[in-house]
């Protein structure tokens, strides 16, 4: 009876969440008149600061050795639970149960769900964060809540210190069992706000094997609202689906309801990067990192030594200058040559 609570009260949560997207009622899609360079008019923090997903640019990391591996836990469910697969208008979506969380944060932080964005067939680049400009395949985001501050998603949701998401990027290269235990059930969720009942699985099969390399920073939903209230964890190391599993989510789904007489198909779903706004990102790993730095610095000392020269190049020109007007021509005067007998 307990375990059928729990479950009722993660649907409600995560279905009361999928509904914050559509708040007041302003629709609001990837492209066009309700594309992301409009959110902002129904959605103002969406041209706030500290938004998502940003670039992982070289010369904004910083490695913080204080940072540990994620640990996840109960993440290896029972295929006897059902977890509620659904199509929201704006991706795929799984439910997941509250006892799933993480430790080694400022809080701790339970599950509610999981979604992707990917890009479409003739462009199958729609990962939300990028690694010095490159943009993956496609990207999983495994959203936690601060249950310590907040009972659910929807009320932690608007906080600061309400959500912990991870991100992990994907590329097509090998098959992968862990995707295909929800993506065989698209044609279920063919349709914009159908949802189905699946068996559960190991979620922790969907993230990469290594999970202590990683970016940290804080960011916001990539989504409207678009609330900054996101602790971002975007695993270094990206997975692999195949090119058909890639393909069933990119052209299975549609982003349009049953009911509308032309379907409109879901893909590139996936905002574009945002300003960095000066912030750092954390990392936990220093390959790489060091070398960046290194040129960094090695780029940092040629500015100052440029600007040592120019300055004393002027400073030279001014001296020069002021020398020519102190110098007073006078007339040479002549005189009488006296011979001395």
């Amino acid at each position: 009876m307990h375990f059928l609570y729990l479950q009722a009260s993660t649907i409600v949560h995560v279905l009361t969440f999928m509904t914050v997207s559509a708040s007041h009622g302003a629709k609001w899609t990837y492209t066009g008149s309700e594309g992301e360079d409009n959110w902002y008019k129904h959605y103002p923090q969406c041209r706030g600061p500290f938004q998502s997903p940003i670039d992982f640019e070289p010369e904004l990391l910083r490695y913080d050795p204080t940072l540990a591996p994620i640990e996840v836990w109960n993440y290896n469910l029972s295929s006897h639970e059902q977890l509620t697969l659904g199509n929201n208008g704006h991706s795929v979506q799984l439910s997941l149960p509250p006892r799933m969380h993480l430790s080694g944060l400022p809080h701790h932080y339970s599950a509610a769900q999981l979604h992707l964005h990917w890009g479409s067939p003739s462009v199958p680049t729609g990962s939300e964060h990028t690694i010095n400009g490159k943009q993956f395949t496609a990207e999983l985001h495994v959203v936690h809540f601060n249950s310590d501050m907040y009972p659910n998603i929807s009320m932690a949701a608007p906080n600061s210190d309400g959500l912990a998401v991870l991100g992990v990027l994907i590329e097509v290269g090998e098959f992968n069992p862990a995707f295909s235990q929800f993506l065989k059930y698209l044609n279920g969720v063919k349709y914009k706000d159908q949802r189905i009942q699946v068996p559960a699985f190991n979620i922790r099969k969907l993230l990469p094997a290594r999970l202590d390399e990683y970016y940290r920073y804080d960011g916001s939903l990539t989504t409207p609202p678009c609330y900054a209230s996101v602790l971002w964890t975007v695993f270094r190391n990206p997975v692999t689906i195949s090119e058909k599993q890639f393909l069933a989510l990119a052209t299975s789904v549609f982003s349009s309801s049953k009911q509308e007489t032309a379907p409109v198909v879901l893909n590139e779903n996936y905002r574009k990067p945002q300003n960095s706004d000066n912030r750092i990102i954390l990392v936990s790993f220093q390959e790489g990192v060091l070398v960046s730095i290194v040129v960094a610095s090695a780029m940092g000392l040629l500015l100052i030594v440029t600007l040592i020269w120019c300055l004393l190049r002027k400073k030279r020109a001014e001296r020069d200058q002021q020398r020519a007007k102190d110098i007073i021509y006078k007339p040479e005067k002549k005189e009488d040559k006296i011979s001395k007998v």
